[in-house]
């Protein structure tokens, strides 16, 4: 039990879901065994409420990701559908029938050479067949091995990461893979390409009944659940597996937050007419019927555009990233991700999901957008009114959810996120006597700065702001896309490059209701109605009409509507 935590259910729908979760699910493992000192407080964000303690079947203490994953056939590698810490349930289980016995296995996929030496890192496994794992040092998990020296830092190369297991480093629990196995991960045929494909999935008694199952044996343990956070493809046809696990989870736990990150990898190509737009119809059908189930909806992407049109991926001053590349991709968005939960995360003083969608989805407009400010520029020595007066307002942060920059929009309702910033920069410094640059440095205390700069920046809008010590953890496998110019803790340094790889970083993340959903929403309207879906009859004959995709449009409008109003919490 998680002990008094308001625990989430996290579920991943889709292998660029698989990606995104496999940087998450590291940079909660990094945090968990980052060193910390003996008098050190208690940490600001509670692990209790994504992750869940245990015990394996040989009586070891466990603690792994609250979570339920769904991926197709192939998409593993070498990662076994039952996870690797709780032993091999096959061969575990009885075998009733006493007469001759044919075994039939399945060759095995290498494993890359990070994962080998990863292993090898962690622990052994024993005469015993039990595998004896690192401990976790706040307690959690099994007992510590008795190691020699500190292994050095693994980090897995771009060519060796095919699938997002290739790079998750952390233990699941049995019951969280859910493999789909009617559909193929890789080759051309038996692809899971269509909204109406993966709606389908969730009508089969099979996969309905696995899926409720799983999601009964982590709800019935919690005792506070505040809701689900939903990870989910939303450019093939894990947008429709989607859609129905949103309606289910609407349907048997109302009253419960039900927070869904539509995910989306990088920039994509004219030359795939047909991809593109089985993409525009899966994303259309996904925010359509996610917003519909969910408290609050949310796309992310580096891309700029969800319509037809590729135009080229953001940037970030001091990131250098391959946006071809779902590894580096997934990396800022699971970043952006650890940033902006951080209010339903909190060991003191939480905002709950409900709460949290109650404050931004006012007025129908359950669709949100992300930025964020990857690392927040510090340079050393200077202060948060310092760093914020320099860096300006929301235009200066990095739009993350394909619907272009923030310039001329205007904005309803606001959920900032800063962390990583040392408590002896929170205020400014100035001697007694010196003019003050700004009001910034005149607040008494950090939280005072950041609600003094929203109130600077967005005036008359509601708005939540949240400042954390605790930085972004980016040791391996999360890949080095870091400029040369930033310090091990992400600080950006003027002279020479440091020779210490980048560890941790501060962020800046927002969730923001702003009126360029208008023009987004209704920018995809468009793209959709210009459509002859009867050429694409493929995505027909998957189980959507035309009156769907009419109805979809007419749905489309109706948000695109929400935002174009004057109205704000404040009018």
């Amino acid at each position: 039990m998680a002990g008094g935590a308001r625990e989430v259910l996290t579920l991943q729908l889709g292998h660029f879901a698989g990606f995104v979760g496999a940087h998450w699910w590291n940079q909660q493992d990094a945090a968990l065994c980052a060193p910390s000192e003996a008098a050190a407080p208690p940490a600001e964000l509670c692990p209790d409420v994504l992750y869940r303690a245990g015990r394996t079947p040989h009586g070891r203490e466990t603690y792994t990701p609250r979570l339920i994953l769904m991926d197709l056939k192939g998409s593993l590698s070498s990662l076994k559908q039952e996870g690797g810490l709780y032993g091999d349930a096959q061969l575990d289980a009885a075998i009733a029938w006493q007469g001759k016995l044919t075994t039939h296995k399945e060759e095995l996929c290498p494993k890359n050479p990070y994962l080998q030496d990863l292993r090898s890192a962690e622990g052994v496994l024993s005469s015993d067949g039990i595998w004896r794992v690192r401990s976790i040092p706040s307690g959690k998990g099994p007992p510590p091995l008795a190691t020699a020296t500190a292994p050095k830092p693994l980090i897995p190369t771009e060519s060796s990461v095919r699938v997002w297991s290739d790079f998750l480093r952390v233990h699941l629990h049995p019951r969280s893979i859910c493999m789909i196995h009617k559909y193929n991960h890789d080759g051309e045929a038996g692809r899971l390409e269509a909204f109406g494909q993966g709606e389908s999935i969730l009508k089969e008694p099979r996969y309905l009944e696995e899926l409720e199952d799983r999601l009964h044996f982590y709800v019935e343990e919690c005792d506070f659940l505040q809701g689900f956070q939903i990870l989910c493809d939303l450019h093939n046809g894990f947008s429709g597996v989607g859609a129905k696990a949103t309606e289910l989870l609407q349907d048997e736990y109302s009253g419960r937050g039900i927070i869904t990150w539509g995910l989306l990898p990088g920039p994509y190509s004219l030359r795939e007419p047909q991809k593109n737009v089985f993409r525009l119809l899966n994303t259309a059908f996904g925010l359509v019927h996610m917003s519909a189930h969910s408290s609050l909806v949310c796309p992310l992407s580096l891309g700029r555009s969800l319509g037809l049109r590729p135009e080229p991926p953001v940037t970030f001053p001091h990131l250098q990233y391959d946006a071809t590349l779902p590894f580096h991709c997934a990396a800022v968005l699971a970043t952006t991700l650890d940033t902006v939960t951080v209010p339903y995360r909190l060991r003191s003083s939480p905002v709950s999901m409900a709460h949290l969608a109650d404050l931004l989805n006012f007025s129908g407009k359950k669709v949100v957008t992300a930025a964020a400010t990857i690392p927040f520029p510090l340079v050393p020595g200077q202060s948060l009114p310092d760093a914020l007066v320099q860096l300006g307002g929301p235009a200066a942060w990095t739009p993350l959810s394909a619907c272009g920059g923030p310039c001329g929009t205007r904005c309803f309702a606001l959920s900032v996120v800063l962390r990583g910033l040392d408590g002896a920069r929170h205020t400014s410094r100035l001697a007694p006597g010196t003019a003050l640059p700004s009001p910034l440095h005149a607040c008494t205390t950090g939280e005072d700065v950041l609600a003094q700069y929203l109130q600077q920046q967005e005036p008359r809008v509601r708005s939540s702001a949240h400042l954390l010590l605790a930085p972004c953890n980016v040791v391996p496998p999360y890949p080095r896309l870091f400029s040369p110019s930033l310090s091990q803790h992400g600080l950006v340094l003027d002279g020479s490059p440091p020779g210490a790889a980048v560890e941790s970083i501060p962020v800046l993340g927002a969730l923001c209701s702003s009126s360029t959903l208008s023009q987004t929403l209704g920018d995809l309207a468009r793209d959709l109605s210009t459509l002859d879906v009867r050429r694409w009859a493929s995505f027909l004959d998957a189980g959507v009409e035309q009156a769907d995709v009419e109805e979809a449009l007419e749905e489309l409008g109706s948000l695109a509507q929400c935002y174009r109003g004057g109205d704000s919490l404040t009018d």
